[in-house]
């Protein structure tokens, strides 16, 4: 079945992964990666994909009403993944502006530029690619976790969680972190909305007007909150990113407060894998929320991406066992004391982040019930996959973090004042 499907911020970290999926996926389909490029698109991102026929670059800001109502029209566009967004928190508390411009003004542009071009097909919503067939239109509309807020920290001690997937047993077998809980309550697609940073606020109010043109206009529309993502071609802004370049050059390691902060984990491409299965099958009007089951303290996360840099660089000294086993069992392996791992010491506590949420969990199992969805990873195999993937690709670092990412870098991280 033919399909245009245009997909939003395609040139960022996880819009190039469903990019790539989608064009690699879905051959007959037609996929339109549309992105400004600000600072975090980087079509370096989809090289390898960049000559497939079914693929097509346009730069264009989501904001650009008109601009998107013409290409709507003669793409005949009949489904939008839309990502693009301004994500990174930080940001959003120098610079709230910009962020209700691009998150709440850029989503409803989109949508009333769907409106008006699959509200005028002979039937509405529905968009004719040939006299053979007719494809139901969809606007899926990808958001975070942090618009539901914060959950209690009342298990600071961490318990076992009460969900199993197939990655959370695999690490129980790894004798790995396992799956935790910090909390007993988590979030759920039914959960009071109660955003706590201009970032998560303007992600609220984008949402809110998705379901409202489903409710007043009839369009088909989908809802997902997703956790953290990690993996390849994140913005080294990101904390795993981030912390990886440091470690690599011996720089500080900026932990904000105390790295108590809780946060749940997904490797991206469960999550682009997640977004086609909900694409094709999930329910119209339906929020789906997609977690990776995969709570972690901030400062043991942190740990983990130090112990698997040092020991992919070869800066750890190991017996004849320890070379015997992945970097994911070495990170858990009791017999390797914290003071094996020389870079911990980089860990610099600065001030801490205006309105901290305590700790996100989410919960989806809606997702894993209905649809048949989990993630495929433990979290030490995936930060194993990624710290390799930063390291063989320094080039894609140096190239994203040159020039003004440095002046934004001194400013944002400023070292706790004694």
């Amino acid at each position: 079945m033919k399909r245009t499907i245009i997909i939003t911020g395609g040139a960022g970290f996880i819009g190039s992964h469903v990019v790539r999926l989608f064009v690699n996926k879905h051959p007959e389909y037609k996929i339109i990666n549309l992105d400004k490029l600000t600072y975090a698109g980087n079509l370096a991102n989809l090289k390898d994909i960049e000559d497939k026929p079914n693929y097509k670059f346009v730069k264009m800001d989501i904001c650009d009403f008109e601009a998107v109502y013409q290409l709507m029209q003669d793409e005949q566009v009949d489904g939008i993944i839309h990502l693009a967004a301004e994500s990174h928190v930080d940001r959003s508390i120098k610079d709230p502006f910009t962020f209700a411009k691009t998150n709440v003004m850029g989503t409803l542009s989109l949508l009333q530029a769907a409106k008006l071009y699959w509200e005028s097909q002979p039937v509405p919503y529905q968009v004719a690619h040939s006299s053979q067939s007719t494809v139901q239109c969809l606007f899926y509309h990808i958001s975070t976790d942090e618009v539901y807020g914060a959950l209690a920290m009342n298990h600071p001690e961490g318990i076992p969680a009460p969900h199993q997937t197939i990655a959370s047993a695999h690490s129980s077998q790894l004798e790995t972190h396992g799956s935790l809980a910090y909390g007993s309550e988590f979030f759920y697609e039914t959960t009071k909305y109660n955003p706590h940073s201009p970032y998560s606020a303007s992600k609220a109010s984008s949402d809110h007007f998705v379901r409202a043109y489903h409710d007043t206009y009839g369009m088909p529309t989908i809802v997902t909150n997703c956790s953290n993502n990690y993996g390849p071609y994140q913005f080294p802004e990101k904390l795993i990113p981030l912390f990886i370049n440091n470690i690599r050059h011996r720089k500080p390691l900026p932990v904000y407060g105390k790295g108590e902060n809780v946060r749940d984990w997904l490797y991206v491409e469960d999550h682009a894998r997640a977004i086609d299965l909900i694409f094709h099958k999930g329910k119209i009007a339906e929020t789906y929320n997609i977690g990776g089951f995969n709570e972690w303290k901030n400062i043991d996360l942190i740990k983990v991406v130090i112990k698997t840099v040092d020991i992919a660089l070869g800066r750890v000294a190991l017996n004849d066992e320890q070379r015997a086993l992945s970097s994911s069992q070495l990170t858990a392996h009791s017999s390797m004391p914290d003071s094996a791992f020389p870079d911990l010491d980089l860990i610099t506590y600065v001030t801490d982040r205006l309105g901290h949420d305590a700790r996100y969990a989410i919960d989806s199992t809606k997702l894993q019930k209905e649809l048949g969805w989990e993630p495929s990873l433990q979290f030490e195999e995936g930060i194993e996959k990624t710290v390799r993937w930063y390291l063989d690709n320094q080039d894609w670092m140096d190239n994203v973090t040159s020039g003004d990412y440095q002046k934004y870098y001194e400013e944002m991280y400023k070292p706790t004042q004694s």
